[in-house]
């Protein structure tokens, strides 16, 4: 596997998994710099599938749950919260696409401009800064958010 600060996109499976780690076959890309820049070039392919479109680079990649993950949280209800991606891009949560799935892992969407609005998963980090905000009403999770209440979508009990 190549070592040096550039990537042959061909030659390799590549995939995004749940771990939030970019992969070539089945070793991590440990250069960040490469997986910013797979990240950032990430869109859907027109049939359901994934691309890293780098100008006339096209590459078929396999995503394992979604194409970001939710890197760390900042902020508290009164100011509302910021979110970064693995991308390196920093927003306002959109408190009202928070959801939970399968194994109580939790969701959002972000907008990537030209690419589109994508389902981002946080990661455990991400997830732990935001849980202790998050309370039960009538038996379900809402965010409190700017004087707001959210609820939670799709949500399983929380633990």
């Amino acid at each position: 596997m190549p070592r040096a600060g550039f990537w042959a996109v061909g030659g390799y499976k590549i995939s995004f998994r749940r771990d939030g780690c970019w992969y070539a076959d089945d070793e991590v890309i440990a250069n960040k710099r490469i997986a910013r820049l797979f990240s950032r070039h990430l869109c859907g392919d027109g049939k359901g599938g994934w691309v890293i479109d780098v100008g006339i680079d096209r590459h078929p990649v396999t995503v394992e749950d979604t194409p970001l993950v939710v890197t760390g949280v900042d902020g508290d209800p009164d100011r509302g919260f910021t979110i970064r991606t693995n991308d390196d891009e920093t927003e306002r949560l959109d408190c009202a696409s928070l959801e939970v799935g399968e194994a109580e892992v939790l969701y959002c969407a972000v907008d990537r401009g030209p690419r589109g609005r994508m389902r981002a998963r946080f990661l455990r980090t991400a997830y732990y800064g935001l849980a202790s905000y998050i309370e039960l009403e009538g038996g379900r999770p809402v965010l409190r958010c700017r004087g707001r209440s959210f609820p939670i979508g799709g949500a399983v009990t929380l633990h």
